[in-house]
């Protein structure tokens, strides 16, 4: 979809599962299954890892951004059967060709955290079956706080870093570790978040035509808009919920169009003001697929 002078895509990665209870918290079964979907019988809901990828002259230069690089294909077959997931219909490489991206084409990779299902796809087994990064001619964004809570998580979240998605970047020299705030790009802004996990970072897109929003995990789907509903996996939720108190007031004010990274039936939506608080516009479709 074109914004102004730039395009903004959803590319699909392939679909996955998590535990729904941990996916919203404190919020009962009963009312997350309306707001979201049903579970499965192992109470595991349908789940997207959905990426950005923007093009155009952006700071005088033709750049080819991805915003994260969902699950990747790294992952043993147990933890696959685990996490349900299924690359059979989309596929990151395959999503890039249909816009006639390829791997090399890629200028810049920002990942707004280390977990595996947002930076799985960062680097690949080559033929010769070591790792290396996936984007041999990208630079790679992370927060420097970011990177240094991979190296000593929390027992929380340790199983959500995998050293082989983000480790090659470093032995590659290909990796930029941002310090805060501020605009990464012209038009393009990083913004840390610190409920999910330290300083992930969210983007935010200006354009002509309006914001484009890439929450990540704070929005990680469009129920999550709702206040309460904060997930199980967060190591600060406190926090999140402060940072979405904001985030909705200057969503819901400045007419976002915010993107719901895992969500698997919604790509976007503005936030609308309700007698009961902030909830998800109408969808939006960026990207038909």
């Amino acid at each position: 979809m074109q914004f102004g002078t730039i395009s903004i895509e959803i590319l699909e990665t392939g679909t996955f599962a998590l535990d729904g209870g941990a996916m919203f918290g404190v919020v009962p079964k009963n009312l997350w299954e309306r707001a979201y979907h049903a579970a499965d019988e192992q109470n595991r809901i349908p789940m997207k890892a959905q990426c950005l990828l923007v093009r155009g002259e952006i700071g005088g230069k033709q750049r080819v951004i991805l915003v994260d690089t969902g699950n990747g294909d790294k992952m043993p077959a147990k933890l696959r059967d685990i996490y349900k997931m299924d690359s059979s219909e989309h596929q990151l490489s395959r999503s890039l060709q249909h816009f006639g991206v390829t791997a090399a084409d890629v200028t810049d990779v920002v990942l707004t955290h280390l977990h595996f299902d947002h930076a799985g796809g960062a680097t690949m087994l080559n033929a010769a079956q070591e790792l290396v990064p996936a984007f041999p001619n990208a630079r790679y964004y992370v927060q420097k706080e970011q990177w240094q809570w991979a190296q000593n998580p929390s027992d929380k979240d340790r199983a959500s870093f995998v050293k082989q998605d983000y480790e090659p970047l470093l032995a590659h020299g290909m990796i930029e570790l941002l310090d805060g705030a501020g605009q990464l790009f012209e038009g393009i802004d990083v913004m840390p978040l610190f409920g999910h996990t330290k300083a992930m970072q969210a983007v935010k897109i200006s354009t002509d035509a309006g914001v484009v929003f890439f929450g990540a995990d704070v929005f990680p789907t469009s129920a999550h808009v709702a206040l309460p509903y904060i997930m199980g996996y967060d190591n600060f939720p406190l926090t999140t919920l402060e940072e979405k108190k904001v985030l909705t007031t200057r969503a819901a004010d400045e007419a976002w169009i915010v993107v719901f990274e895992h969500d698997g039936f919604r790509q976007a939506s503005n936030i609308v003001r309700t007698d009961k608080g902030f909830a998800r516009g109408e969808a939006i479709t960026i990207t038909s697929w």
